[in-house]
């Protein structure tokens, strides 16, 4: 057993011709509290067939030709979410994003650059695994210039941009965010582990029957919540104490460095008699 996805599965569900998978296309919704800058965005990217076909392609190199796991528009839009959220929590509680403390712009221009900057981390896969947050970049970039025309003067979408490839970029292993926006991009993605969808076992090569598919296999789900010593809690729920090993290994390398050391808690709940007597109190990082 392997933390893969189903090659064929994912065919089964998404189609195989481009016609097929276009007509299984999943739209995205984000719950925008007002924000009309990210309703007008969210339609434009629903209705924007090159966007998702880079998707599409994302995810056919990354599952059916590398056997990882979903790197296409369900990641994305989970990211999307996770990463608003978490933002939001951050900025209830007095919590100042890059744009705002640096350009004098507003929190919903933040929530841009997070929800933006979410969606476009991936599309590099477009092109190849290796150095893909780099190949992002320059992708990013093309569809950044017209899914912002109109929407902002051409000087604040220029820094708007920036900010967004900034975060993008630091995303990748080592990066180092200079923003709180570029933090929870790289937090939330990830935060994509619930039931099966963590990709650690994928950070090594070949079949591995191991703690990495067992741990993968052990993630209930992951709450953002208003924290208790911290601004945020993040409440991840297993079934078997296995699933530490997920957060010691991708989680706990994605928030070092990120700049929300400082406001997040985590906190690992194991449910179920058995793994009680293994882990007597929950564990926290």
């Amino acid at each position: 057993m392997t933390d893969v996805v189903d090659a064929a599965a994912v065919k089964s569900t998404f189609g195989r011709t481009v016609e097929e998978r276009f007509t299984n296309r999943l739209m995205l919704n984000n719950p925008t509290r007002g924000n009309g800058t990210v309703e007008r965005l969210i339609e434009r990217i629903n209705a924007d067939d090159e966007l998702y076909a880079l998707w599409l392609s994302a995810n056919v190199n990354a599952v059916e030709r590398l056997g990882m796991t979903d790197h296409g528009p369900v990641h994305v839009k989970i990211v999307m979410n996770l990463a608003t959220k978490l933002l939001r929590v951050l900025t209830d509680h007095g919590v100042t994003p890059g744009v705002v403390a640096n350009y004098g712009m507003r929190p919903e221009d933040a929530e841009v650059v997070v929800i933006m900057a979410s969606l476009l981390h991936d599309v590099g896969m477009s092109i190849h695994r290796k150095d893909h947050e780099e190949f992002s970049l320059f992708v990013a970039q093309m569809k950044l210039r017209d899914l912002l025309e109109g929407i902002y003067p051409r000087g604040q979408a220029t820094i708007i941009r920036s900010e967004i490839l900034h975060a993008i970029i630091g995303h990748r292993a080592g990066g180092k965010p200079m923003t709180i926006e570029a933090g929870v991009v790289r937090v939330a993605d990830a935060l994509d582990m619930a039931k099966g969808r963590s990709r650690i076992a994928m950070e090594a090569e070949g079949p591995m029957m191991s703690i990495h598919s067992i741990s993968a296999a052990a993630i209930e789900a992951v709450h953002i919540e208003t924290g208790v010593e911290k601004p945020v809690r993040i409440r991840v729920e297993m079934s078997n104490s296995a699933g530490i090993f997920q957060l010691d290994q991708l989680f706990r390398e994605k928030l070092s460095g990120s700049g929300l050391e400082p406001y997040v808690e985590v906190e690992a709940l194991i449910e179920g008699e058995a793994e009680k007597r293994l882990v007597q109190t929950a564990y926290r990082i």
